[in-house]
């Protein structure tokens, strides 16, 4: 007997070849009705005998696309109704925006091989794309997603291309990027001045000999402009650094393919899985040790560790084929700004720093960075979460209402639920300059906007001073201030979809404690809407307040002082006691308190310590000082033993006592024990430390979050700890630990 039903479909479904799979499975089974793709999922139809339609439903979820994600799979029997065949439906808008966007994936396979067949129209195009890959994100103008809703709707598809948008049994079928030669966008190469060089393959012929010249190329991608030269070069690489005003932090590369990767660098399964994968972000990967590397010294000054991608589009693909090495890949931007997006702000922004300009005429609706991740204890981490990644949902129950999530000052993202769908955006930056806070105020818009939000109350962090905090006390709707380490902690809850008690240990640089203080060494226990402060770092201070955070030796002193007092000029050992002028000074604003904030923070300890060490007194970036600690302490192999001892005070709430820890470590330095074995030593000590507040405070889930465990030492020894003393122990994988991550942990405090 005939039957009809209905099936809601949510998730990532637009954009993947959903529709097509839909047809052709509805056509081998002998099924009648319709699909269509709406604002709030997709919607079919179907007509058959009732064990047909059985296999029908368990078929849709067992052999779907591989890049659709279903979220909710729903249906309902309805009356029969008599269709005679079954066709694709025109999308409609109406009702309310749930439906999921897929991010921007990689090329395929299928696309890459016509790209380098000469036989095929496509060769050499690079902007080809299909069902399966190619730019979603970054091109949508709104839901639901069809072709005249993306910046694609301007040009009009050629009769070969419409043909095979047209045919069901063709992979580009309702493929809304399709493209070819003929109708598609198209490269030109510009001066420095914006005057057009080539155009189509010669112009990216033309980039590729002036890369191999030594020149930088600002080139147009996916998500906005990346800056390329040649790696071995260390004169591009350091005339790069000289023009991005970029002195010391690494850049990105960029290899032809993996086996080239695997001769500069360790790759293991799970780092070629991660390359390899649909998102393909940026992955930290160990240099080989003995290797006579062709690769620039200039590209990662003192670290251990490259940043590499492969090419993820067919542009870089062709690039990187003609090319043949490594380049750099960097932001196109000027350091701490958002990455250029069009061709007329490229030509402004990185004036005299770009020497050329390979760009095209496809427009990029909003920007989105490469995404940087690194495998830790075996699994996926995320460092930046943008391409590849953004805006696929984290789910959270109990959401009721429509909440903006405004984020913190550094690396900040927007997060905005729709139901219980928590779409976290793009990375957005830290909100330094007027650039970076208008893209703040328009990736807001853009998120309201996209999912039709009207949001009920905002959400900020309580710094008083972060430009986020203030754009939301503007706006007219309710306001929740949540405090910064808890943030941390219920992003991570809510990632890994835990409840219950919880012992969250939220250690980073900065923020704003709720007594007005600096926090960072914190071990949290939620309660709601409140948290105890189970214990926390003994807490320091910080002469010239953010001019510490640059000149790290500063901290150093500062916490020599604290333990030896007036002794601390006895010390031998560590270079900057010898700087008695500049030390004087610093004495001075610490005997009579001038600006000096008192501070809990566990990332300036590791800033602290790594001057002490002689490992790094000044940081031209963020976290350089005790990054460099880190990766010291891995050139060591050590046991449970190797390490200092350490306090807790009972007061009240535990007091993280390091004096004892400063003591032990300063006199092995005295004895000229090596800084890589006192490196070490630190940080297996605050694995301890964990491992001894958790049992203390008795609860068997431990969470691990905040900026400092990016430190892949600290994180894989205090899970290996935590787990050997029988605790339950989570930790983040596909939203950062850093304070990307902030904004859903914010919308989760909103769920209670």
């Amino acid at each position: 007997m005939n039957e009809r039903i209905k099936i809601v479909i949510r998730g990532a479904v637009q954009g993947v070849g959903f529709r097509p799979f839909v047809y052709r499975l509805a056509s081998e089974l002998g099924i009648k009705g319709w699909i269509i793709n709406s604002s709030q999922g997709v919607f079919i139809e179907a007509e058959a005998e009732g064990c047909t339609l059985d296999m029908f439903i368990s078929r849709l979820q067992s052999d779907r696309p591989k890049n659709s994600f279903i979220q909710s799979f729903e249906h309902s029997v309805l009356d029969y109704f008599g269709y005679e065949n079954f066709e694709i439906r025109e999308s409609t808008e109406s009702g309310v925006k749930t439906a999921l966007v897929l991010p921007d994936v990689s090329t395929c396979s299928d696309c890459l091989e016509e790209v380098f067949d000469p036989s095929n129209r496509r060769y050499l195009y690079p902007f080809t794309n299909c069902t399966n890959c190619g730019p979603r994100f970054s091109i949508i103008q709104r839901l639901p997603y069809d072709r005249n809703n993306t910046t694609m709707g301007e040009f009009e598809m050629c009769p070969e291309c419409k043909a095979e948008y047209k045919d069901p049994s063709n992979r580009r079928f309702h493929a809304e990027p399709t493209a070819c030669p003929v109708c598609g966008p198209q490269l030109t190469l510009l001066d420095s001045t914006g005057k057009p060089i080539s155009e189509k393959h010669s112009a990216l012929m033309e980039a590729v000999r002036q890369i191999k010249n030594g020149k930088t190329i600002a080139l147009k991608g996916i998500g906005g402009f990346q800056l390329l030269c040649d790696a071995r070069s260390s004169d591009a690489v350091k005339l790069l650094r000289s023009r991005k005003r970029r002195s010391e932090k690494p850049f990105a590369l960029m290899f032809p393919n993996m086996d080239d990767i695997k001769i500069e660098c360790e790759v293991s399964a799970a780092e070629e899985r991660l390359l390899t994968s649909v998102e393909s972000p940026i992955v930290l990967l160990r240099r080989k040790k003995g290797v006579t590397s062709g690769i620039s010294s200039e590209t990662a000054k003192g670290n251990p560790y490259y940043g590499i991608m492969l090419p993820y589009s067919p542009l870089r693909h062709i690039l990187m084929k003609e090319l043949g090495f490594p380049i750099i890949a960097t932001s196109g931007n000027i350091s701490e700004e958002p990455i250029c997006i069009d061709e007329f702000e490229a030509l402004e922004k990185l004036r005299g720093i770009a020497d050329f300009y390979l760009v095209h005429n496809r427009k990029i609706q909003r920007h989105v960075d490469d995404s940087i991740a690194r495998i830790a204890e075996g699994r996926e981490m995320l460092i930046r979460r943008a391409r590849g990644y953004a805006p696929l949902p984290v789910s959270i129950k109990g959401l009721d209402s429509s909440f903006l999530a405004f984020g913190p000052h550094l690396k900040n993202t927007i997060a905005v639920n729709k139901g219980n769908n928590v779409f976290i955006s793009q990375h957005i930056g830290d909100l330094e300059n007027i650039e970076s806070i208008n893209a703040f105020k328009r990736v807001a818009c853009d998120l309201q906007n996209f999912y039709a939000i009207t949001p009920e109350k905002a959400i900020c962090d309580l710094h008083p001073e972060y430009i986020s905090t203030k754009f939301a006390k503007e706006l007219n709707t309710e306001l929740d201030q949540v405090q910064h380490h808890y943030a941390h902690v219920l992003s991570c809850m809510a990632e890994n979809e835990i409840e219950g008690d919880v012992l969250g240990v939220s250690w980073d640089g900065t923020g704003y404690g709720s007594d007005g203080t600096i926090w960072g060494g914190e071990f949290i226990i939620p309660q709601g809407r409140d948290f105890e402060r189970a214990a926390y770092l003994k807490p320091f201070r910080l002469p010239g307040g953010e001019q510490a955070i640059r000149e790290v030796w500063r901290i150093g002193f500062a916490l020599l002082y604290d333990v030896f007092g007036a002794e601390v000029f006895r010390l031998t050992n560590i270079e900057f006691i010898h700087r008695i002028r500049q030390v004087l000074y610093i004495k001075q604003m610490l005997d009579k308190n001038i600006n000096s904030p008192v501070t809990s923070s566990m990332g300036r300890l590791f800033d602290g310590v790594s001057a002490i060490l002689g490992i790094r007194s000044t940081a031209s970036f963020e976290a350089q000082a005790a990054m460099e600690l880190e990766f010291a302490a891995a050139e060591v192999n050590t046991n449970d033993y190797f390490k200092y001892n350490i306090e807790l005070l009972p007061e009240g709430t535990y007091v993280v006592d390091w004096h004892v820890t400063l003591k032990e470590l300063v006199k092995e330095l005295n004895g000229d024990v090596h800084s890589d074995i006192l490196s070490a030593k630190f940080h297996n000590t605050l694995s301890e430390v964990i491992t001894d507040v958790a049992k203390r405070c008795g609860l068997e889930k431990v969470v691990l979050t905040g900026g400092c465990f990016q430190n892949k030492y600290l994180l894989e020894r205090s899970i290996r700890r935590l787990r050997e003393e029988k605790f339950k122990v989570y930790w983040h994988q596909r939203v950062p630990t850093n304070d990307g991550g902030i904004s859903l942990g914010q919308i989760k405090y909103s769920s209670f």
